[in-house]
């Protein structure tokens, strides 16, 4: 578990806490509530807010959910007995402002600057989603393709080389993180001397 759980942006709701894997980034001022799962060398960048109270959140490995994006789920009710959590796979970016509510996620999937992914909406591996688009609940995105638009449309099949950045967009966000943990690291570091000498 990554000593950033210590932060006091990592909040429990009903007791239960959420949990990081190793390597993981979490910034100072996002806001982390309840049943939520960060896997191995994920990231969640400023301003990021994502409550797991009324159903669960599970992020995978090296996904990045970059500043002002917003993250939450379906309660379960009568109609909808287990309602909808948010799952994320791994090797995910998620632009700036976006908005997932209750929807499911696979691999290897960039989600563009402030598109909103609705309830019970599925993206299947190695999709391109375009800045600004609006999944409708309940929609499913198929593999290989680009989507954009409100609400979104299939536009056509990706590309190899667009099908290597998805992966290569992770990688780009799991240096940047380490490069901030090792920035703060050097700073605890310092202040730990400054201490010492005063």
């Amino acid at each position: 578990m990554s000593n950033q759980n210590l932060q006091a942006n990592l909040r429990s709701y009903k007791g239960i806490f959420p949990t990081l894997g190793h390597k993981t980034y979490v910034d100072n001022s996002a806001v982390i509530i309840g049943d939520i799962s960060l896997g191995h060398d994920s990231s969640l960048w400023p301003l990021v807010a994502a409550r797991g109270d009324v159903n669960r959140i599970t992020i995978g490995e090296r996904t990045n959910i970059q500043d002002g994006s917003i993250l939450h789920v379906t309660r379960k009710s009568m109609s909808n007995p287990t309602g909808n959590p948010l799952i994320i796979g791994n090797d995910v970016t998620v632009g700036h402002q976006c908005m997932l509510h209750g929807c499911t996620l696979g691999n290897r999937i960039l989600v563009g600057m402030g598109s909103i992914i609705m309830d019970g909406a599925m993206v299947e591996d190695d999709v391109f989603i375009g800045a600004g688009t609006v999944v409708p609940p309940h929609k499913t995105l198929k593999s290989h393709y680009l989507y954009v638009g409100n609400p979104m449309k299939q536009i056509r099949r990706l590309k190899e080389s667009e099908i290597s950045f998805l992966k290569q967009s992770a990688i780009n966000y799991v240096e940047l993180k380490d490069e901030y943990l090792a920035e703060s690291l050097d700073e605890n570091l310092n202040k730990s001397h400054n201490n010492l000498k005063a």
